[in-house]
């Protein structure tokens, strides 16, 4: 377990000019690990990198060839020295737990998350693929996979939007049900309007865009598989769409509330949900005061999002017991893994003589059990064993061994 390691900066320890000096591609990731993995007395080596963090998740001899591991890394980015200061290590049952809370997004910028799953696995596949990942680290990375979606499911982490775009996407959810039939018309091609648009998408809305340039409005349109509609025909086709996303650099009201008011006429006042994410507002806050009309600005936006923010960290304190209860399954696993050559070896020696003499059968099974059970006692019991047997005793059997090894 002592020889599990995690280094690395994040977030939370280091400005972002430092970790994007650490940043890799999935190609870099997979060139880096190629030469890593030859230094000697590092075992496993998993390298994740995603904008908020670049970790090195490794199994290694001691801590002498971890920080090998470390200056190799950052000679090979050219990273600057003085980027250790913003490091951080861990070794053992803390690397473990450190490993688990970021599978499941408890160690995220925005708790709860779901991206950092995908990432992680990711990072596992290449490093698989490159042939970094030995046996421990592909059980840990099986046990991390299983505590995230214990987080999951058995807390609300996940539950609540966080993000302004999903926050819009999550009120259209409610105002419109299933989003399969919904017509949505993004205006503009702002960071967080083109977002919310491509989670609209996901969830198979039908989605145009306009655009005061009707070809970024084509590009955009294509890279989404929508339509493109042009910009000075909007008053005219307004009326068609059920969610109308705002996202420009206008400094003038876009929609009008007479506008609006003749769309919801022509739409037989079936409801139209605003969502103005722009600065300055694009949508005339009086729109509101018509009926069947949902208009949501950027700071009712925003002030959803953080309500729900403080909901998931309630839930964080669940998800913390969780992880530690999944890391000392782990801690087992990997006690037992210490005593595996032991009982490979009574196995393997005395293999002929099991099979023909049922009291040593007995013994080898009883004695390989009381390994399991007492792995601190593996090396005595596994001595003591070997040297009854050769003598002849089987027949004092288990109870005998365990008390010598005991020192009784």
């Amino acid at each position: 377990m002592d020889r599990i390691f995690v280094w690395g900066i994040n977030f939370k320890t280091a400005p972002v000019e430092y970790r994007e000096g650490l940043a890799c591609s999935r190609e870099e990731t997979a060139y880096l690990l190629s030469i890593l993995k030859t230094i000697k007395g590092v075992q496993e080596i998993i390298l994740l990198s995603t904008c908020n963090r670049v970790e090195l998740y490794a199994v290694a001899q001691e801590y002498a060839c971890m920080e090998n591991l470390v200056n190799t890394l950052l000679e090979l980015k050219g990273a600057s020295w003085d980027l250790k200061r913003y490091s951080f290590l861990l070794q053992g049952k803390e690397a473990i737990h450190h490993i688990f809370k970021v599978a499941s997004s408890l160690d995220s910028m925005v708790v709860g998350e779901t991206q950092i799953t995908s990432q992680f696995k990711d990072a596992f596949s290449i490093a698989r693929n490159v042939g970094t990942v030995g046996k421990v680290l592909h059980r840990l990375y099986e046990k991390a996979l299983r505590t995230a979606k214990r987080v999951r499911t058995e807390t609300g982490i996940s539950k609540n939007a966080v993000s302004v775009s999903y926050v819009a996407v999550d009120l259209a959810r409610k105002i419109f049900g299933n989003l399969k039939k919904a017509k949505v018309l993004l205006v503009g091609a702002g960071e967080m309007g083109e977002l919310a648009a491509r989670y609209l998408k996901k969830l198979q809305a039908s989605l145009s865009i306009t655009n005061r340039t009707y070809e970024k409005s084509v590009d955009l349109a294509r890279e989404l598989e929508g339509h493109a509609l042009r910009f000075e025909s909007l008053e005219d086709y307004l009326y068609e769409f059920d969610i109308v996303i705002l996202s420009t650099a206008s400094k003038e009201p876009i929609l009008k509330k007479d506008m609006v008011k003749k769309a919801i006429k022509l739409r037989n006042y079936k409801p139209m949900f605003i969502i103005d994410i722009s600065v300055p507002r694009n949508a005339d806050p009086s729109i509101n005061d018509l009926d069947e009309v949902f208009l949501y600005n950027i700071d009712d936006l925003r002030s959803i999002a953080e309500k729900n923010l403080s909901e998931r960290l309630k839930e964080k304190e669940k998800g913390e017991i969780i992880v530690w209860d999944e890391v000392e399954k782990l801690v087992k696993w990997l006690e037992l893994l210490k005593v595996e050559s032991y009982i490979i070896k009574i196995k393997n020696r005395w293999k002929d003589v099991e099979a023909r003499e049922p009291a040593v059968r007995k013994l080898i099974h009883s004695v390989i059990e009381e390994i399991r059970k007492q792995p601190s006692s593996a090396e005595r019991l596994f001595k003591i064993f070997v040297q009854e047997v050769d003598d002849g005793d089987t027949f004092r059997g288990l109870s005998y061994v365990h008390n010598r090894a005991d020192g009784a």
